[in-house]
């Protein structure tokens, strides 16, 4: 996401073929190889096309393959659908018209549901910002505040490596369901700027960014790591409501954790919920940097 003529499609396909190895497509992985993954030729070859026009695609001398080509290299890159569907998306770049994005307001009714929950919810936009909580949810983190991006914080903020149980998993989660959410837009403003922040601040972003990796980030269930009511395991949801998402935060019924969500409850007793922040609102930013 550099500029308007990037190679995107070609960068993708670099990618992933770096990925897959030999062994795993069922070629001998041979004594000499110099490149990690599969060669350009042995990609052509199982995806029945020729060496010269692979050439021509990675290297974005040909921006309109056939779906056919592109499901046929996507089998051999082994992705899934998901992947598929954002390899088939880049190889009709050039006929898609440009997209416009409206600023974010979060409805009434939003703000009128996160007050009845007695759980940590929040209302986040297409780039991860977060733009209205309930009290619960700054209580669960301080991160989760309007006028924050949660990717930012996942990856620069200390504390954020704290609280989750399993941090690695989470920041792989978080960046590629970032790629599937901002595609290939190159003039979305706000998506460039943020991965140009992360990319100069965090050496696991560059890492992460650079695999290309693409996916739904969709309900699951997480450890955290409170400093006040101690280790919580929560289940997430994300609903879709006008282009924003409405994220939920929720225990078991009747379990350790549910006592802990009630305690954080008694202890945010008197406190007003936020409202809404501006899609892009700067927000108190973190300078703890990378620790990866």
């Amino acid at each position: 996401m550099d500029e308007p003529t990037a190679n995107r499609l070609g960068e993708y396909l670099l990618a992933r073929r770096g990925l897959v190895t030999p062994e795993q497509v069922g070629l001998a992985p041979g004594g000499n190889r110099r490149v990690t993954g599969l060669r350009r030729e042995e990609v052509a070859l199982l995806a029945g096309i020729s060496l010269d026009y692979y050439l021509r695609l990675e290297r974005g001398r040909d921006g309109n393959p056939s779906a056919q080509v592109l499901e046929s290299l996507a089998r051999v890159l082994q992705l899934d659908d998901v992947e598929t569907e954002f390899l088939l998306g880049l190889g009709a770049t050039r006929s898609r018209p440009r997209r416009r994005h409206s600023a974010e307001r979060v409805p009434a009714r939003l703000h009128q549901l996160l007050a009845t929950l007695e759980v940590p919810a929040f209302v986040e936009g297409r780039h991860f910002d977060v733009l209205a909580v309930n009290p619960l949810a700054t209580a669960f983190s301080p991160r989760l505040t309007p006028g924050e991006n949660r990717l930012r914080s996942l990856l620069l903020d200390a504390q954020e490596r704290e609280f989750h149980d399993d941090w690695e998993t989470a920041t792989a989660d978080a960046v590629a369901s970032f790629r599937h959410t901002v595609g290939d837009d190159v003039t979305d403003a706000r998506a460039v700027e943020i991965v140009g922040e992360l990319s100069m601040a965090s050496a696991r972003f560059r890492s992460l960014w650079a695999r290309q990796d693409v996916r739904r980030l969709t309900g699951n269930s997480t450890v955290v790591h409170h400093p006040s009511v101690g280790t919580m395991r929560m289940h997430r949801e994300k609903f879709p409501v006008d282009g924003l998402l409405f994220v939920v935060y929720y225990p078991d019924t009747d379990s350790e954790s549910a006592e802990k969500v009630r305690l954080l409850a008694a202890l945010t007793t008197g406190r007003g919920s936020a409202g809404d922040a501006p899609a892009g609102a700067g927000g108190p930013r973190t300078t703890l940097g990378d620790r990866s």
